[in-house]
């Protein structure tokens, strides 16, 4: 480890199946005037032979690194969740999904794969002031209904009788948040993954979308067979 690296985060737990608790680390180096991180690498303690075997990350410099330990897999043993902040405005996260099983590390989740390969969406403003969410990908439609907005932010989007002024759509953004939830109560976790609705600039936050995902096998599938969208609330007009 190098002079200037610290313990940014740390977990016990038996990650390799052997019963025996393992010491996993989050190390990375860090300025005395900065909370960013740099060269962030996972590193794992057996707790039966104390050999520790080192695991670099592709995003590797980023706030608030974190560990969680759970079973995502089903197969009994705890698997390695790392979750990162990018402290940037579109509010990103990095996360991985590491399994350990026999001290051989293997990726299950990767944020950049689940962006890349994951579910194509229009976001379509409509008259009456509606956006349409579409889900291409599974053929899902939601709709947001924005007449609870302030007067003069419809005003810049909408004509007095409710219709467009002129065509408009936004966007989702990639992954925000990832939290590990067991919503069966089984033991095994799976991944509420956390996407952004995005209007007309960035700051214009819709709403957000929530996609349950479970393992499978070899990767992590929709669970529930569906998504589902959620708002922020309004003030109250007077």
């Amino acid at each position: 480890m190098a002079a200037n690296s610290y313990i940014l985060s740390f977990k016990k737990g038996d990650v390799n199946g052997d019963y025996i608790e393992d010491s996993v680390y989050l190390i990375g180096q860090r300025s005395s005037d900065s909370p960013y991180n740099t060269n962030i690498t996972l590193v794992v303690q057996d707790g039966r032979t104390s050999q520790l075997y080192t695991i670099p990350l592709k995003t590797n410099q980023a706030y608030q690194p974190r560990l969680f330990l759970g079973d995502f897999t089903g197969n009994g043993v705890n698997d390695i969740l790392i979750s990162m902040d990018s402290g940037g405005s579109g509010g990103f996260g990095y996360y991985y999904i590491y399994s350990f099983l026999n001290n051989i590390p293997q990726l299950i989740f990767d944020y950049e794969r689940f962006d890349a390969q994951s579910y194509i969406y229009k976001v379509i403003y409509r008259d009456n002031y509606k956006v349409e969410i579409i889900n291409d990908s599974l053929e899902l439609s939601f709709i947001i209904d924005l007449s609870n907005r302030s007067p003069q932010y419809l005003a810049e989007i909408y004509n007095e009788d409710g219709t467009l002024k002129e065509p408009l759509e936004g966007s989702v953004s990639g992954l925000n948040q990832l939290y590990p939830i067991d919503f069966d109560g089984d033991g095994v976790y799976e991944i509420e993954a956390v996407q952004r609705i995005i209007g007309r600039y960035n700051a214009d936050e819709l709403g957000i979308i929530e996609t349950p995902l479970k393992w499978n096998t070899m990767k992590f599938d929709l669970f529930f067979d569906n998504q589902a969208v959620s708002v922020m609330g309004q003030p109250k007009n007077a």
